[in-house]
């Protein structure tokens, strides 16, 4: 790309450029790029860094994941074009599964993310041959796999639909959300909403992962002490804060 490291927006412009070569290829459709633009609105509003509410997330997360007898972790198109390596490095850290699933889903884009997920590093990607249905779903996002997202008990959905979160925690699954907009559905259905951009969550999440490990009853007084209801409020509060020193 033809743009400088030192430019202001060189991550954002890099962002844009893999979902635009991803759009091209048919891994990632144009919707995708629509609801990119939107989080990078949000994370234009949070200053674009991690805020505490979101690290403490992204530590409640990372506590889940360890603790979870089957975690998961749940890509679609954005999530592969954008953090393929990110998903595998944290998969193999906790060790949790990885399975595709999609909205829009077809069969030649489920193998391209498969492929691409493997290309990083995953030794097992599921979701290419689904044998189950999320119960109360009506579109393609239903279908999984029965030994990955059906059967799991933690799930990290990254820019995930709000309607397959619901969903999800219908089927008293612990729901680990990535969403920048705090205020959508995901957000507010959650178990934990880590309102950060994707890879930089990702990365906050594997690095907490080797001191849960470490101490288990350190990550179930993590899991105990969270409140994801009382986080919303701290992120909401921030952006409140920003937005009026922004206003001076």
């Amino acid at each position: 790309m033809d743009v400088p490291k030192s430019h202001p927006r060189y991550r954002s412009l890099l962002a844009r450029k893999k979902l635009a070569d991803a759009a091209e290829s048919g891994l990632v459709v144009l919707q995708g790029l629509i609801a990119q633009g939107r989080g990078e609105a949000f994370d234009y509003l949070f200053g674009e860094k991690t805020t505490p509410p979101a690290m403490k997330a992204e530590r409640a997360a990372a506590a889940y994941l360890v603790l979870a007898g089957r975690p998961m972790i749940s890509v679609n198109g954005n999530v592969a074009a954008l953090a393929a390596i990110d998903v595998v490095k944290l998969a193999k850290s906790i060790p949790a599964r990885i399975e595709v699933n999609l909205f829009y889903r077809t069969e030649p884009r489920v193998r391209k993310i498969a492929k691409l997920l493997k290309l990083a590093g995953a030794e097992e990607v599921l979701g290419t041959s689904p044998d189950a249905r999320i119960p109360g779903l009506d579109s393609k996002r239903a279908l999984c796999s029965r030994q990955g997202i059906y059967s799991a008990d933690v799930v990290l959905v990254p820019l995930e639909d709000g309607d397959r979160t619901q969903a999800l925690v219908k089927m008293e699954k612990v729901v680990l959300a990535v969403d920048l907009n705090p205020l959508s559905r995901t957000s507010r259905a959650a178990t934990v909403t880590i309102v950060d951009e994707l890879s930089r969550a990702l990365a906050n999440i594997t690095k907490f992962i080797p001191a849960m490990k470490k101490d288990l009853a350190a990550a179930e007084r993590v899991v105990r002490s969270f409140d994801n209801t009382e986080n919303l409020r701290a992120v909401y509060k921030r952006l409140d804060a920003r937005l009026r020193r922004l206003h001076r």
